[in-house]
């Protein structure tokens, strides 16, 4: 069983949250998020916090006890601070911009992509190069800067391509003259 799953999740003052069987919704100064879980586990709102238990004692209940406390703390984050990754575009030429809801990247290709951003979450553009992916939903988050690292994922000999900030790239030694 998860030891971070049994502890409380630590609820701020400008944050309701609220249950009703399996579906925890979370209301803050940012927005309001919503999710369904498994029955395997019993969610209860607490004087200190949101507290998970589990149903009972299979191994799949121990599993998502951890896994339900995390997605608790991280909606409560979300709707309090955000989140957001970082994104940098290495390459000569390569350059993006945002119009509207729609991501212009210019990456080496033949044409330019365009990638609809989904709702709920904001690209910011700074130096054409420099891109700021946020929004209240960690997972939507991450799956946005995963997509647009597809378009041009960076390559290990001069390092061109989009890299999310943090991420190691592993760099190759080119060919050497004998």
């Amino acid at each position: 069983m998860s030891r971070t799953g049994k502890l409380p999740v630590p609820v701020p003052d400008k944050v309701t949250v609220s249950v009703k069987d399996t579906t925890v919704s979370v209301e803050g100064p940012k927005g309001k998020l919503s999710k369904t879980f498994a029955p395997a586990v019993k969610i209860a709102v607490a004087d200190d916090g949101v507290t998970v238990q589990p149903a009972d004692s299979s191994r799949f209940a121990g599993a998502m006890l951890g896994t339900a406390r995390s997605i608790i703390a991280n909606m409560v984050h979300g709707v309090n601070e955000g989140f957001s990754k970082n994104l940098q575009i290495n390459g000569v030429g390569f350059r993006a911009s945002v119009s509207g809801n729609i991501l212009d990247l210019s990456v080496g290709y033949s044409h330019p992509i365009r990638y609809e951003i989904p709702q709920g979450i904001t690209v910011a553009v700074a130096e054409n190069t420099k891109l700021k992916v946020e929004g209240i939903d960690k997972q939507m988050v991450g799956a946005v800067a995963a997509d647009i690292k597809r378009f041009y994922p960076p390559e290990p000999y001069k390092g061109k391509g989009i890299h999310i900030e943090g991420e190691f790239v592993v760099r190759k030694e080119g060919k050497t003259v004998s």
